[in-house]
């Protein structure tokens, strides 16, 4: 079984995110927007936003 670690996450704070505390796919997360996380609309909101900009460029190309 393998894991995975955020290279900007050290000792539970995130390094990209003005030093606060690790919150995978908060707001200017390098995951926000790339992945669904279960339970958490609000997450999600940029990803679904993606989906649906791809959608409107396939209907259109």
């Amino acid at each position: 079984m393998s894991s995975w670690g955020c290279p900007h996450e050290i000792k539970g704070i995130c390094t990209k995110v003005n030093n606060l505390k690790c919150d995978p796919g908060m707001k200017g997360c390098v995951l926000a927007g790339r992945y669904v996380f279960a339970g958490n609309d609000e997450k999600n909101k940029r990803f679904r936003e993606k989906l649906a900009r791809e959608a409107a460029g396939k209907k259109s190309g």
